[in-house]
């Protein structure tokens, strides 16, 4: 039995840039509401914290001072996939020195591998760090998917914690719970998912709405691991326009506008991400405005 990283809500959460770099300050007060609002740990520079338009060095430096900030109040999972294994580990061993609790490892994207490739690509990695190791499939970013197959060598890794399931593939997910238990862990990678895959066994899900929506989000995971399923999902029902609403433009557009919309002030996006297109920013604030956030 593996215990997982954590059970309940963690927020993928935004990285608020400047014009010239990250505003820490801003940073600062986002974790200080995701404490706040009950969420179980922050997944810091993942796909939402824009880290692919990160060098090496802010994006340890992003970490590392999430890590400082939070001084143990809430746990802190570091993005530290790439599509170079190398530039992974050292993302990981940065993340390892700073004190994070955590490692979320996207598949390798663009020259991508094959199943042998991920197992030895992870494999490497985990041989070479401490700390808990996340799986990350989101197939619709990177081209490339676990299959159970591969789940099931790499979960013999006592560093191989989980994964974060965003494939959309729930006989996926349900095949990897069934077969591995409570040996590997699985999460929502879906905020339109997450009862229907904690109502399989996840144990929680790494959210993008959780960066407007803390509370309601968090809430839905405490029914579903209380068993209160049908509490669960009328609050995961009452946010879905919402939640669809946050990915009508390819994830951090959306979120990143609402916030700014809500007067967050968490800055640009760093091209190629651009503003979004005004139907749609029309369409995202009627589903603030329904949801009660606007």
């Amino acid at each position: 039995m593996k215990t997982p990283v954590f059970s309940g809500s963690s927020v993928a959460i935004v990285t608020p840039f400047t014009e010239n770099g990250v505003n820490f300050k801003k940073l600062e007060e986002l974790i200080d509401e995701q404490v706040a609002g009950g969420t179980a740990a922050i997944t810091i520079c993942g796909t939402t914290g824009e880290s692919s338009t990160q060098s090496l060095e802010e994006h340890a430096a992003v970490v590392d001072h999430c890590v400082k900030y939070t001084a143990g109040r809430i746990k802190v999972i570091a993005g530290t996939g790439s599509n170079d294994t190398l530039a992974a580990l050292h993302l990981c061993q940065e993340a390892e020195k700073s004190g994070a609790d955590a490692l979320l490892m996207v598949t390798p994207y663009y020259n991508k591998t094959t199943q042998k490739g991920l197992i030895a690509h992870y494999t490497y990695i985990a041989d070479r760090v401490s700390l808990p190791i996340i799986l990350y499939n989101v197939p619709s970013r990177t081209g490339l998917s676990f299959t159970l197959e591969t789940y099931e060598e790499l979960a013999k890794h006592p560093n191989i914690n989980g994964v974060k399931e965003a494939s959309g593939n729930f006989a996926l997910l349900s095949s990897t719970i069934a077969a591995l238990g409570d040996d590997f862990n699985v999460w929502s990678g879906n905020d339109n998912e997450i009862v229907p895959a904690m109502s399989l066994g996840a144990k929680g899900v790494i959210s993008v709405a959780a960066n407007v929506i803390p509370k309601q989000i968090a809430q839905i995971t405490q029914y579903a691991l209380a068993g209160d399923f049908k509490s669960a999902a009328a609050l995961q029902l009452r946010y879905l326009d919402l939640i669809n609403s946050l990915f009508i433009e390819v994830n951090p557009i959306p979120i990143k506008s609402a916030m700014n919309i809500m007067g967050r002030e968490v800055g640009p996006l760093r091209l190629p991400l651009c503003e979004m297109s005004e139907g749609n920013l029309e369409r995202l604030k009627d589903a603030m405005r329904k949801s009660g956030i606007l």
